[in-house]
């Protein structure tokens, strides 16, 4: 009698386990069935999300240099030098730069800018040899992204003027190799 009843729990746990086993590898089948979600990085690239806070592009001619952007940083981060102008009693902006090796991209300056010369961008690839090369001045910071100087619906508004003409180099990225297309 001990003896089958050692045997009959003995047979228990094993058509359990058994069952645990099946469930795992039902679980192992169903994921290989489904196609890969890993990206090869460089050669195809993910869209970025709608509302993705990339580099910042600066517009000069709209700053009005109130400095709210200086303000609003949770680290005071943009450097804003003007000029106080007596004859028309404004400030005039000289200079304006951003160190994107110290950003926290927060989006606070696009957010609070009143005359909206602040916007984000869809660019992330910023990585340099140099921390140096990521403190941007308001001429990089104007730059198209890369993605927008050779977009088609971009191009017809260059030629019909609105845009300036000829590509903006995205800040001097090199060229891509043979045999890859450049996206």
């Amino acid at each position: 009698m001990k003896f089958l009843k050692q045997v009959g729990d003995y047979t228990k746990e094993t058509v359990q386990a058994a069952k645990y086993i099946g469930q795992g590898l039902s679980v192992t089948f169903d994921h290989m069935r489904r196609r890969p979600v890993t990206v090869l990085y460089p050669y195809e690239k993910l869209i970025p999300s709608e509302r993705f806070r990339g580099r910042i592009h600066f517009e000069f001619d709209k700053c009005i240099a109130c400095e709210v952007c200086v303000r609003v940083c949770p680290i005071n981060l943009p450097v804003v030098d003007w000029d106080y102008d007596k004859t028309s009693k404004k400030k005039k902006l000289k200079h304006y730069s951003i160190d994107f090796g110290v950003c926290i991209f927060c989006g606070n300056c696009v957010e609070y800018c009143p005359t909206n010369c602040l916007s984000m961008t869809e660019e992330y690839e910023l990585a340099t040899y140099d921390r140096h090369e990521l403190n941007y001045d308001n001429v990089a910071l104007g730059r198209l992204p890369y993605k927008v100087t050779n977009d088609p619906m971009v191009t017809p508004l260059r030629e019909l003027g609105y845009l300036p003409q000829g590509i903006i180099e995205p800040h001097d990225l090199p060229s891509a190799p043979s045999g890859l297309p450049r996206q």
